[in-house]
Order: C-alpha cells, then structure tokens, then sequence
C-alpha cells in the first residue's frame, strides 16, 4: 500500500513540473485545502483499516492470527502446504487481500482528483515542498490537522 501511495505521489510531482516560485508563498487557502485533503485520505485509509479488521474479526472460521501467519504466505503454494492451510482459508485470505487492493485502488484515484482537482498539482507540489522546508508552514499545517481532527471527534 505504501509503494502504491509513493507511486502515485511520484506521478504527481511529475505532473507538476512547474512548481511555485520559492518568493511565491502559499496562502492560508493553499495550506486549508491540502489539509482537508490529506485528513479525506487518512479517513479513508483507517476506514479501510477498520474493514480489513472487521472482515478478519468476524471470520469464525480463520482466527485473527491464523490470517496473519497465512497472510504473510499467501502467494507461497510450499509455505501454504507446510502451513498446513485449507482451501477454506486461503480463499478467505485471498479475499481479503482482493478487498484490500480494491480500497487502495479507490484511495489512490481519490488522492490524485483531490491532488489535482481540488488543490491543484502546482498548489500540492509547492506545499508538500514548504511542508519540508518551512517550520512556519509545517506548524500552521499542523494546527488545521489537529483543528480537523478536533471537528471529526465533534462530529462522532
């Protein structure tokens, strides 16, 4: 999942290949807009968390640390064979493993319209940028994350 989100941040820098000038500076809107973005796509990644966990939880059949140990396999026929695993846990394993990358796959479409519709390619580029180079930046960014984290536990 990590490769995927590296991927796909990789395409965006590539698509940004104007990036701000550095006496440009990014505006409140700029900053507000990336992190409503970033906070979208980490709801979506511990929703996604949250169903992997709850499809593993609800298996009576394949315990929590049978698919962990089966998980780390599941690609290996030999392992699989000498772990003893049935067909029966290996489709469960495997459909979760399906369900997985199909989540991944809409986050990262999620992440690139919001990247590039919402805040923009140049935009997400020279704030990524200042989010590494300017404590300023990186303290207000930090501040509307937190602000946003406070407003999603109002809400619950």
């Amino acid at each position: 999942m990590k490769i995927k989100l590296l991927c796909v941040l990789t395409t965006l820098c590539i698509l940004g290949t104007t990036a701000r000038a550095q006496d440009e500076s990014i505006t409140d809107e700029d900053l507000k807009r990336y992190a409503v973005a970033m906070d979208s796509i980490e709801h979506m990644k511990e929703n996604l968390i949250a169903t992997i966990s709850d499809m593993v939880k609800s298996n009576e059949n394949v315990s929590a640390a049978r698919y962990n140990d089966l998980s780390k396999i599941i690609e290996d026929e030999v392992k699989l064979k000498e772990a003893n695993a049935t067909e029966e846990e290996i489709a469960f394993v495997k459909s979760v493993a399906a369900k997985k990358e199909e989540e991944t796959t809409k986050i990262n479409e999620t992440f690139q319209s919001l990247a590039k519709d919402y805040v923009g390619v140049k935009t997400y580029n020279a704030v990524k940028k200042a989010l590494k180079e300017d404590e300023a930046v990186k303290a207000k960014y930090d501040a509307m994350m937190d602000e946003l984290a406070e407003d999603d536990v109002a809400k619950k």
